[in-house]
């Protein structure tokens, strides 16, 4: 009788079919990807009605009604029409590109350089763009006088952009003597953006009152430059550059785990950090030239992203992107609404809550969000 009921038992244990343990870790990873790609897309919806909101609130607040007939084609007040698409989209979409940027450079730098509190301007990237647009400036270019001519503001544009890619230049050549060392590169990053910080402060010593006033306001960063023209080429440079950023998403999954991790995986890590460090200099440079300093985005916006999606940069890096473009957009708005008709510096409010949260990873060391 035992024997029989052992038989059975037996039988049945062999009939049930055998548990894979691969089963319940490809449920958990498409459900953490699906919760990933929700996340995504909420922070979408999100920043398009944020930028709505921005459109129809101003000094001349605009109806609902009237921002729907413009997306439908339908009639629209002449006057409503002006502002909405020569004035206020121009900067919205500015302010979006400008935050996409930042976030996506600074996403990139904290993994390169290994360092959670790096940002786009680690490597002297804003101290150079602020000196060759003071040196633009001061030389007789007006960027934010009522007789602007457009050359000037190019020309702002141009020696930013030339001299922030040629502080990040002279960085990185410097690491390269000590086999391109993280701490060479941070250290060389703080040595030559003190330097480019002293001429700016030269050129603020021996500028007329004129320029100087313009010179500090390029300094507080802002949008009020922002038009159709300058977007036709941010948006083509950007759209190509975020392409190639995603491109080395997995490698930088590896390269957070250390630089030997990364080589035993096959990355080539002085040629994946070379190109990515092109890219972000050039995509912050050139963010930089058109809107002043904007600090902290580059910063903030990586991290909040760590703590709601995780560090798999295939999903960290749009997004920080997201991230940034809200926070940079309801900044700028913040700015255009606080004070109106007067509009504040957008750099002034970014630092007003970029501030108290950089402070906020010094006390907290919340390492879990970066390994």
């Amino acid at each position: 009788m035992e024997k029989s009921i052992r038989h059975n038992e037996t039988q049945s244990l062999e009939s049930l079919e055998p548990v894979s343990p691969a089963r319940p870790m490809a449920f958990l990873y498409r459900s953490s990807s699906m919760r990933k790609l929700l996340l995504l897309a909420l922070l979408l919806v999100l920043l398009v009605l944020v930028a709505a909101a921005a459109v129809m609130k101003g000094s001349a607040d605009v109806p609902l009604q009237e921002l729907w007939a413009m997306l439908t084609g339908g009639a629209v007040d002449e006057m409503n029409a002006y502002i909405m698409r020569e004035v206020r989209l121009p900067r919205i979409v500015m302010a979006v590109v400008t935050g996409i940027a930042l976030a996506a450079a600074g996403a990139i730098m904290q993994a390169l350089l290994r360092n959670p509190l790096a940002d786009p301007f680690t490597l002297g990237v804003s101290s150079g763009a602020s000196f060759g647009a003071a040196l633009a400036i001061v030389a007789g270019a007006s960027a934010f006088g009522i007789n602007l001519v457009r050359s000037g503001q190019w020309l702002i544009a141009f020696n930013a952009f030339v001299f922030g890619c040629l502080a990040v230049g002279v960085v990185y050549g410097i690491s390269r003597l000590r086999s391109s060392s993280t701490t060479v590169l941070l250290l060389a990053g703080v040595a030559i953006g003190q330097l480019f910080a002293a001429g700016v402060s030269a050129l603020k010593y021996f500028s007329n009152n004129e320029a100087l006033k313009d010179l500090i306001v390029w300094l507080m960063g802002g949008f009020w430059g922002a038009e159709w023209g300058v977007l036709h080429i941010l948006l083509p440079l950007f759209t190509v550059s975020l392409f190639v950023l995603m491109k080395y998403a997995w490698d930088l999954n590896a390269l957070v785990s250390g630089e030997e991790v990364a080589k035993t995986l096959g990355v080539k890590v002085k040629r994946m950090r070379w190109i990515c460090l092109l890219v972000v200099t050039l995509m912050a440079s050139t963010t930089i030239a058109f809107t002043g300093i904007i600090g902290f985005i580059g910063l903030v916006a990586p991290h909040i992203s760590r703590m709601m999606i995780g560090t798999d940069y295939r999903y960290l890096l749009p997004c920080s992107c997201l991230t940034g473009a809200l926070l940079l957009l309801l900044s700028d708005t913040v700015a255009r609404l606080l004070l109106s008709p007067i509009e504040i510096p957008v750099g002034i409010v970014t630092a007003f809550f970029g501030a108290p949260f950089f402070v906020y990873l010094l006390i907290k060391k919340r390492r879990e969000y970066w390994t």
